[in-house]
């Protein structure tokens, strides 16, 4: 049976493991910075269509140890690529090298590439041709302290880039890492969700897809195993047909954005309309001093406030910082969930977290704090 590995950012691999289980692979193994699994064709169109916080799904076809940069190339140039690829074809190789022989990603996947390329040209006289933006074969290198996996892109651009949000406001939080922070928070749907500074829209977006059943993947247009030899193209259209019949119609329970920023607001209205739910969902130009939760049932508060990165902007923050902790005495029974990357700033909230979780938002260390009913 075929294994794969899906990546992921850091810290959101037991979520990702819970989302492959959820599609039934086998072999699920957490690692650093992915999710190693087993399964058929079908399972790997699935986790491409279905998967909410991996970044690409890729399958390895040769690792070993590489201790010189002409090692790398052998071992490529050596390999029988009649099976994965053909003359025909256009290629791309990225990288991502630490701790190894080779420094530099680009000379690495250069050597990937000339690798592959020679052994067509000394087998058949000719090679394949280079497509960086839209390859029908992709490869990926990854070397880490002198070992090497490559491996054939199933995903092709990143599956974190949903296609419904082409402007990006100040500071935007990824849309798989804003789908994973609500799982962690066991948040499916179940209750209301309400971010109080809604920004570009994500959380309340992605949590719409998540509260629908609608896969992240479901409208995209490209995927890299769609290029290769054994693409089945009556097996994906079964799948997604029958994702696009599971998709629910309307939301089980409300959920609602507001912000100080006009530019904000349109954004998330123009967002979620190019997602495909702008009917469903409800953005209002909002103070966050001002904030009160609708009534009914209670729900979940979810904010990515800013970390105050710039030189000067953390004192400017503390006061927002105690506006967000001052939330739950404005919304009793509701659980508040904030997401920051300053544990100064935090400590501004004035409550003691109830969960707490270590993540990455990109580069910068971050934290997960979960406050209210337990």
């Amino acid at each position: 049976m075929p294994k794969y590995f899906a990546t992921c950012a850091r810290g959101l691999e037991p979520v990702l493991a819970d989302e492959l289980a959820r599609l039934d692979a086998e072999a699920i193994e957490p690692g650093r910075g992915g999710v190693a699994f087993a399964g058929d064709l079908a399972l790997l169109y699935r986790a491409n269509l279905y998967l909410r916080t991996a970044v690409r799904v890729l399958q390895p076809i040769l690792e070993g140890p590489i201790e010189t940069p002409d090692d790398l190339y052998l071992r490529v140039h050596e390999f029988d690529w009649d099976q994965f690829l053909t003359v025909d074809h256009t290629l791309a190789v990225d990288a991502n090298v630490r701790d190894s022989c080779l420094t530099h990603s680009h000379f690495a996947a250069l050597r990937v590439k000339d690798a592959v390329c020679d052994r067509f040209r000394q087998r058949v006289g000719r090679r394949p041709n280079v497509d960086r933006e839209k390859p029908m074969v992709g490869l990926n290198l990854h070397l880490a302290q002198n070992h090497m996996v490559l491996s054939l892109d199933s995903s092709g651009e990143s599956l974190h880039k949903r296609g419904y949000r082409p402007i990006l406001t100040r500071a935007p939080i990824n849309e798989a890492l804003a789908t994973g922070l609500l799982l962690h928070l066991g948040w499916r749907g179940q209750e209301p969700l309400v971010d109080p500074m809604c920004g570009s829209g994500t959380f309340c977006i992605e949590g719409a897809w998540l509260a629908l059943n609608r896969p992240p993947g479901l409208t995209r247009k490209r995927f890299g195993f769609m290029g290769w030899m054994d693409y089945d193209i009556a097996l994906w259209t079964r799948l997604r047909d029958r994702a696009r019949k599971a998709t629910l119609p309307t939301l089980p329970h409300p959920i609602l954005g507001s912000d100080i920023r006009h530019d904000a607001i349109e954004f998330c209205r123009t967002n979620s309309k190019a997602a495909g739910i702008g009917h469903l969902l409800r953005f209002a130009l909002r103070d966050l001093k001002e904030f009160t939760p609708p009534p009914g049932p209670t729900g979940l508060i979810v904010c990515n406030p800013p970390y105050g990165e710039r030189l000067g902007e953390e004192a400017d923050l503390v006061d927002l910082y105690r506006s967000i902790g001052d939330l739950l005495q404005r919304a009793p029974g509701w659980r508040l969930a904030v997401f920051t990357g300053n544990g100064s700033l935090a400590r501004a909230i004035g409550r003691k977290p109830r969960r707490r979780w270590d993540l990455f938002n990109g580069p910068i260390d971050c934290q997960l704090l979960e406050y209210g009913p337990g």
